[in-house]
């Protein structure tokens, strides 16, 4: 129902600016599309998730006293730490920071906190604290608001193009078969700058790792990621070129190994330190 009514509410914004500003609608249009990106990782948290699943407060504890030393030791301003009921629907476990601004909102699984000891769940902690400390949330915001901006402009170029319309079927131009040719004609291009989205998230785990690693415990890390991926049955030995055009991710052999280098490198720094 959210699709329908986000989704009819835009194609109608579309239509309108096309039939008003023609070739020109790309830049009102990317402007506003941008924006609701914006607004939406804003209040996910707080107008869309409760929708579907039930937030609570994290309860006094073991875990929520680790989680909060961590916070004072990496400076960050939490509103709040809460639980959310992901088994309801599966068992996959996940955590998330959410909100932008200086307050944030800490989300964990209740599948992840029942399957994983607390120092293992800060680990996983700082690995999503690497995201925020290391900018790659407004990173991946940006790199959303260009691929807006440079699948509408492309549009731009064809959007009164009559042969489109031709080529569907049509007797004559027509907005909507344009727009069908062009989601088609368009599949290759998307292709290529989802693949920049996937290299570029591989490399932002890398370096969530490292940073998880360093401030926390790259052992206790390593462990959370074995037990993720047993609980998900997750492919050991992936092929290679199957990751690089598929995975957002990388495989888990590969973030241990990862893992082991950061642990070793602050090792060595510590003893060139003494």
């Amino acid at each position: 129902m959210l699709g329908v009514v986000f989704g009819g509410c835009l194609l109608w914004l579309f239509m309108v600016l096309v039939e008003a500003l023609g070739s020109s609608f790309w830049l009102v249009f990317a402007a506003a599309a941008i924006v609701i990106v914006i607004l939406i990782n804003m209040f996910y948290t707080s107008l869309i998730l409760p929708l579907f699943n039930k937030l609570k407060p994290l309860p006094d504890g073991e875990l929520r006293d680790a989680i909060q030393a961590y916070a004072e030791r990496q400076d960050l301003s939490l509103q709040g730490v809460y639980v959310m009921d992901g088994s309801k629907r599966s068992t996959k476990a996940n955590a998330f920071f959410s909100g932008l601004g200086p307050k944030k909102k800490i989300v964990l699984f209740d599948t992840l906190i029942e399957k994983h000891p607390a120092e293992e769940l800060v680990a996983v902690l700082a690995h999503e604290t690497g995201h925020l400390k290391l900018r790659h949330i407004p990173q991946g915001l940006l790199f959303s608001a260009i691929q807006i901006t440079l699948t509408l402009w492309v549009f731009s170029l064809f959007v009164g193009n009559p042969s489109l319309s031709l080529a569907m079927g049509g007797s004559a131009y027509s907005l909507e078969l344009n727009l069908i040719a062009f989601g088609i004609l368009f599949t290759p291009l998307a292709s290529v700058s989802g693949l920049a989205a996937l290299i570029f998230s591989r490399r932002h785990e890398y370096q969530a790792d490292a940073f998880a690693a360093g401030t926390s415990s790259a052992t206790d890390m390593a462990s959370a990621l074995k037990r993720l991926s047993a609980d998900t049955l997750s492919n050991l030995y992936p092929h290679p070129w199957y990751v690089y055009f598929n995975y957002s991710h990388p495989p888990l052999l590969q973030r241990l190994d990862g893992l082991e280098r950061q642990e070793s490198s602050i090792f060595q720094s510590s003893i060139t330190g003494r």
